[in-house]
């Protein structure tokens, strides 16, 4: 037990770091610019971080919107982070939500007129399909042609979104409606489960981070995965097919950015819009990296992404200071894991055991191959 800890500390002690050097820089950000929105306020942070946290786990409602904006953060830094066990950098999970979300549209507004026990089961299994299926491209691609999985990925982002502008512009674009958008979802709406808009989404999140661990450490694809993503020719020497771990680990990265994609469609919006504003793809890959690609590192990293969402307007209303604040803590948090060596050697932090910096050295390596090509 004690090991354990030790190994949960280690681990967890840089992104620790991380968030807290984050809310330092924050801090010095509002109070330089505080002279711009009225007087030089040293306690501005204070109170803008305070709103922060109410807003984000001060009440009940609070709590469930947190939920609810964790929800599809998690399941894509799920997307991301299974990648990077694999030696993947799945940077396609922006293009796979889409995929999944328009899936998920047109098969729920097709079974508009259904039932609800039919119409959302088989919406959400839509959406998953879809985004497993923009995950395998991908995938294939790098297993049997070497094309690169950064320059793919990028590129199936651009034509996910094309595509959605397409469709929903024109074959779906609703009857009576002022801008290009579907009708309205009835049937495949997801049902409120809790609070005032805690939908049945939010099980998808609760039932992934639990099969996403007992895939990647119980199972034996997990461990191939894993051993393909440490040394393909190892994996390859003691019998397992990389070809094949590659694309099936790029098909359910897929699979769960698809799912991200249906339940906040399903669950959240209520129809699809021809440009579709998100940036839930590429805030997965700081929830991976933050969660140390673990699935339970994975959810406390995507709660607290949920909860700076969810806090940012109270926020702003009491302290004045933007919602954007929210995204530059987040790009500042990703900015301190990047420089891990930095961090760690100025604040004589001892480097944990081998192993978890994989997702890191992931990162690094398919850039490094990227640009050489």
């Amino acid at each position: 037990m004690r090991a354990a800890l030790e190994r949960v500390r280690s681990v967890a002690v840089l992104p620790a770091v991380a968030i807290g050097l984050a809310l330092v820089v924050g801090a010095v950000i509002m109070i330089l610019s505080s002279p711009l929105v009225g007087g030089f306020d040293l306690t501005l942070p204070l109170t803008a971080y305070q709103a922060l946290a109410v807003g984000a786990f001060g009440s009940g409602n609070a709590l469930v919107s947190t939920l609810v904006n964790a929800t599809p953060l998690v399941l894509a830094g799920l997307a991301v982070g299974i990648g990077f066990k694999a030696g993947l950098f799945n940077i396609g999970a922006q293009g796979q939500f889409l995929i999944g979300a328009l899936s998920a549209t047109i098969v729920a507004i097709a079974l508009n007129g259904a039932s609800p026990a039919v119409a959302i089961p088989l919406s959400l299994l839509a959406g998953m399909a879809g985004g497993l299926a923009w995950g395998f491209v991908p995938g294939f691609l790098k297993a049997f042609t070497g094309a690169h999985e950064v320059v793919t990925t990028i590129m199936l982002n651009f034509v996910a979104i094309q595509i959605v502008s397409y469709v929903i512009s024109g074959p779906l674009r609703g009857a009576e409606v002022t801008f290009a958008r579907t009708d309205n979802i009835v049937a495949g709406e997801l049902p409120i489960l809790i609070g005032r808009d805690g939908h049945l989404g939010l099980l998808l999140a609760a039932v992934a981070v639990p099969a996403a661990w007992w895939l990647l450490y119980r199972s034996t694809i997990g461990f191939e995965i894993r051993t393909v993503g440490a040394n393909p020719d190892a994996a390859r020497y003691g019998g397992m097919q990389p070809k094949w771990i590659t694309v099936l680990a790029m098909s359910v990265c897929g699979l769960l950015a698809g799912t991200a994609g249906a339940g906040e469609i399903l669950g959240e919006v209520g129809y699809m819009p021809a440009s579709y504003g998100t940036t839930v793809g590429f805030d997965a890959i700081a929830v991976a990296l933050l969660g140390r690609a673990h699935p339970v590192g994975i959810l406390f990293a995507g709660l607290l992404f949920g909860g700076m969402q969810a806090g940012a307007g109270l926020m702003q209303v009491q302290a004045g200071i933007p919602v954007q604040m929210v995204s530059v803590l987040q790009a500042v948090i990703l900015f301190f894991l990047a420089a891990e060596l930095i961090v760690r050697r100025v604040l004589r932090i001892r480097a944990p055991g081998t192993g978890v910096e994989a997702e890191l050295e992931t990162v690094s390596r398919s850039y490094g191959e990227q640009t050489s090509l």
